[in-house]
């Protein structure tokens, strides 16, 4: 009884590597970027590339692990939820109000240390944030909001 259920997975797990998600980036307009639009420094947007970009906007890299089932299914699930929350790339897009907000959830996030999400950081190192770097991106961001009023 274990063998053929252990044999039901198996052949369960390797027919389901036949269900691939779109790893299709959706087209890019940089004039409408968001780093296009704000010119950060060189600092900034690298930190902006490096712990946003992958899942807030439409220049995902993904990763080897994006092509095994079921975890490519929960990667693009976080992706596209992502990209609805806030897509850097449209961000020329945004009414003055969405900027506005999205801007303050910007600042709420990355101070309560809810973003990057630490699932991501888990698998890239690179992309969590020093205390330095939050300081920094929420300060600039500070600086976008006061333009903006």
């Amino acid at each position: 009884m274990i063998k053929k259920l252990i044999l039901g997975l198996a052949v369960l797990l390797i027919l389901i590597q036949f269900i691939r998600i779109d790893k299709t980036n959706p087209p890019l307009d940089k004039t409408k970027d968001f780093i296009t639009l704000t010119h950060p420094s060189d600092e900034i947007k690298g930190i902006l590339v490096t712990s946003c970009y992958d899942c807030h906007s439409n220049e995902t890299t993904y990763p080897w692990y994006s092509n095994v089932a079921p975890i490519s299914w929960w990667l693009k699930d976080h992706i596209n939820e992502g990209r609805e929350h806030l897509n850097f790339s449209v961000w020329g897009t945004y009414t003055e109000k969405r900027q506005q907000h999205k801007l303050d959830e910007c600042i709420e996030e990355v101070h309560e240390g809810e973003m990057p999400l630490s699932t991501y950081t888990s698998l890239h190192k690179e992309a969590k944030l020093s205390p330095e770097q939050q300081e920094k991106i929420n300060t600039w961001i500070a600086t976008l909001i006061k333009k903006k009023q």
